[in-house]
């Protein structure tokens, strides 16, 4: 294949920059192929024109001017063509200014560079022209070798060059990676003090890129507008990068501050690695490995069996590539693979890197020979053991069956049993539950230790449920817990740890069901066998009773117990778990406690604890629950012992709102709620509300006991005259007042009999008269108030009937003035 070239001068001899700030330097094309197209001329223009450093001297000596920066570019163009050039400053005569020569050739569509050149080493070719030749169309060139990049010394200077860029080498390589993504826009700025120092970075790059990628990476390794440039890779010295921002550009000072923190991309890192070991040969050994253009295993596997040490990332990706395929390495690199993987003194390992090594022993187990895959074994249970290694991916039994697994055991089984047995064991839910599994894969006896392991990992279960720091409150995908794996596995492995983990849970659940609740929800333990387990049947079912149930929460916690399969009257503490679970902490309704307590007898409450539920609905019900005094009569038979001191005086006092209701209350009513009140200090607003409404009800009835009443009125009780004053000023007595003459005429009497009775008697009284009584009996006929007033004169003296006529037409002398006074008004109006 031939190449079409081209060149493009400074414009006439002396052009260029007169002094002080260096400009863009104009230019024409001074010898083109006849066969390049006008259309290439028109885009190749800016992209080979050159303008000099900032501060550049306008007749520079000729070893000055030689020093200037060079531009290598690779560009590409509309049509999909390529045009691969050196730009140059040049002095086209000896008292010109500064110049420039730009010798380039171009490569149609489709094409490449002859025997696959990269273009970057053929940029660096000896055939590049720092002058025009002398005719205006050059013959094409047969071919642009590369440099001498494949010789030994230019090598070593590459390798010398990568090592004196070691910090800024990952994050260089995964910028450039993402470059070569499909879809990928933007470019990477590379800021060094010399051109040619760009031109090493390419070439670095090129060297761990695939060949197709390296290839079609642009690039120019100098311009003084790096944001304009149209390239991937711009190379811009110090003083052009000031303030360089920009959307998708991506800069790397690489002759400035070390830069700080990892990069995430693990086959950077391990590319960057290669590089300071001096190892570039190992990018083409990786790239005969199968696996997708920059995946991490393959170079990572070619990197640790060349015994360049890797960080956990890449150690993680090496061990996940070789699991994927264990049939790609042979039996000496997959021993060296193993033996870097399980070298002592690496890093920190991570989770994803035991995740990968678990799997690739799985993959080798049964295809290597067992020397080959017992240090990898070892090496996963030790870790576990020592708290490094909590995956699920743990070797199988038979890796522990011959002479190197009875060593592992001999030297792990006492560190096992003295972490178990100590009293941290059960809170750190992952690490026991890898002692246990370790313990099993080595054939440790722990069955003495499981019973008190068991009681404490059961609640530390919860406890991580309910969101406590440390790692066990630590959360996964949707909300499970990170160590939910773990556990199911360990449960689906050990029956024994099976069956004593859902019993002890089943007997936590009575006193924690929500948190048991919650553990179900989240985590799908398997208490699907032979044994009972009422306790977490009912949690795990209780979600759906409830959401079906709806408000019916009674219902719901019937629904509870026939999930149970067990009887409260066989098993109270059921009862127990099921109010819990519907009532989560709060107290039911009063109608809500007597359907309880109908539904299990006091013998089953008593023995499940849930009484004091029942107890609780009572005193919280508000004053107008008819339920509470029938739920209090019933508590106070059906636990005489247990409802005692305050509590049971306050249930005394609703039973006594409920006899006053009846007609079986014992005299002096005012008295007795006087000492209950006393003993059940503090007593709630709702059981002393229903035991004063219940005294104000009776006595506002026309049947009222006059003894009761006077005490009432003379006690001076504030709670109890409040209680009267609110039932007097209810709609139903309102409505008596007005239909009824004899209970209207009854009633100004009592509340104008007591003129001594005390303060708070007597401003009740009168409210009531003024606000009460007065509006209905000015609401009544004529007639209506003459029989009130009879009516109040047959209930006592004269006297009596006299007082009313007065208190009446009081009332009536007012609204007579009233009426005159707006009369008068309105006709001087």
């Amino acid at each position: 294949m031939s190449l079409a070239q081209l060149h493009y001068t400074s414009a006439a001899d002396g052009d260029g920059p007169e002094g002080g700030e260096a400009g863009p330097i104009p230019g024409r094309f001074s010898a083109v192929d006849a066969a390049i197209p006008g259309s290439v001329l028109t885009e190749a223009g800016p992209l080979l024109g050159y303008e000099p450093p900032a501060g550049t001297e306008p007749r520079l000596p000729d070893a000055a001017l030689r020093s200037l920066p060079e531009s290598l570019s690779f560009s590409v163009l509309s049509d999909g063509g390529h045009l691969l050039a050196r730009t140059v400053a040049t002095r086209p005569a000896p008292s010109a200014s500064v110049g420039f020569h730009a010798h380039a050739v171009h490569l149609p569509p489709g094409s490449r560079l002859p025997g696959g050149a990269l273009p970057i080493t053929a940029c660096r070719t000896a055939r590049w022209a720092a002058s025009t030749p002398g005719r205006p169309l050059p013959d094409p060139l047969a071919a642009l070798p590369g440099a001498t990049c494949h010789h030994a010394r230019e090598r070593e200077g590459l390798n010398d060059f990568a090592v004196s860029r070691g910090p800024w080498l990952a994050g260089v390589l995964a910028d450039l990676r993402r470059l070569c993504e499909p879809g990928a826009s933007g470019r990477v700025v590379l800021v060094e003090p010399q051109s040619t120092d760009v031109a090493r970075w390419i070439a670095l790059a090129c060297v761990a890129l695939p060949d197709e990628l390296a290839e079609r990476l642009t690039f120019t390794t100098y311009t003084r507008h790096p944001l304009r440039a149209p390239q991937q890779i711009v190379g811009v010295l110090p003083q052009d990068a000031e303030e360089l921002t920009g959307p998708d550009v991506r800069v790397h000072r690489c002759a400035g501050a070390r830069p700080d923190g990892a990069v995430d991309d693990a086959w950077a890192e391990t590319a960057a690695r290669i590089w300071r070991n001096r190892a570039p040969e190992l990018f083409r050994e990786a790239a005969e490995l199968p696996g997708e253009p920059f995946a991490a295993g393959p170079v990572a596997v070619t990197a640790l069996c060349a015994g360049i040490a890797l960080g956990t990332g890449g150690r993680a990706a090496a061990a996940e590539w070789a699991a994927e395929r264990p049939y790609a390495l042979d039996a000496k690199r997959t021993r060296q693979l193993v033996d870097a993987l399980t070298a002592p003194g690496v890093d920190e390992r991570s989770g994803p890197e035991f995740d990968a090594a678990g799997r690739l022993f799985a993959a080798l187990d049964g295809r290597s020979p067992a020397s080959t895959t017992a240090p990898l074994a070892a090496m996963l249970v030790t870790e576990a053991v020592r708290g490094g290694n909590d995956s699920l991916e743990l070797p199988g039994r038979t890796a522990f069956s011959g002479p190197e697994g009875a060593a592992v055991a001999g030297v792990l089984g006492p560190e096992i049993l003295t972490e178990l047995g100590g009293a941290g064991v059960g809170r750190d839910v992952a690490r026991t539950v890898q002692l246990l599994r370790v313990a099993r894969l080595l054939g440790v006896d722990c069955a003495e230790l499981l019973p008190s392991v068991v009681a404490r990992l059961a609640p530390a279960l919860l406890e991580g449920d309910e969101g406590d720091e440390g790692d066990e409150g630590d959360e996964g995908d949707e909300g499970t817990p990170a160590w939910a794996p773990a556990l199911l596995e360990l449960m689906d492995e050990q029956f024994d740890v099976r069956t004593a983990l859902l019993g002890a849970l089943d007997r936590i659940a009575p006193d924690r069901p929500d948190g048991v609740e919650r553990l179900l929800a989240r985590v799908p333990l398997p208490f699907t066998g032979t044994q009972a387990l009422p306790h977490l049947r009912m949690c795990a079912g209780a979600p759906e009773a409830k959401a079906d149930c709806g408000d019916d929460r009674v219902g719901a916690l019937q629904r509870i117990l026939r999930v149970g399969g067990m009887s409260p009257f066989a098993e109270p503490l059921v009862l127990r778990t099921a109010v819990g679970l519907v009532w989560d902490g709060s107290a039911p309704t009063a109608a809500e406690a007597r359907l309880l307590l109908e539904a299990a007898t006091s013998d089953a409450h008593r023995a499940a604890g849930t009484w004091s539920h029942l107890v609780g609905a009572a005193l919280a019900a508000g004053a107008e629950d008819c339920e509470a005094p029938e739920l209090a009569h019933d508590l106070l038979r059906g636990f005489p012992q247990e409802t005692g001191g305050r509590v049971r005086a306050a249930l005394l006092l609703l039973e006594f709102a409920r006899e006053v209701r009846s007609g079986a209350a014992e005299p002096e009513w005012a008295e007795r709620v006087r000492a209950l009140r006393a003993e059940a200090e503090p007593v709630e607003p709702g059981v002393l509300g229903q035991a004063c409404a219940a005294v104000a009800a009776r006595l506002l009835a026309p049947e009222r006991p006059e003894a009761e009443l006077y005490a009432l009125v003379h006690s001076g009780d504030a709670d109890l005259i409040a209680a009267y004053d609110r039932a007097a000023r209810g709609d139903s007595v309102r409505a008596r007042l007005a239909a009824d003459s004899t209970y209207a005429a009854d009633c100004f009497t009592v509340w104008t009999a007591h003129p001594h009775a005390g303060p708070p008697w007597s401003r009740a009284a009168a409210a009531l008269l003024e606000e009460v009584l007065r509006p209905v009996v000015r609401g009544l006929p004529a007639d209506r108030v003459a029989a009130v007033e009879e009516a109040v004169g047959r209930s006592g003296s004269s006297g009596r009937a006299d007082a009313f006529r007065d208190w009446n037409r009081r009332e009536r002398r007012t609204l007579g003035r009233l009426g005159r006074r707006i009369a008068g008004r309105v006709r001087r109006t």
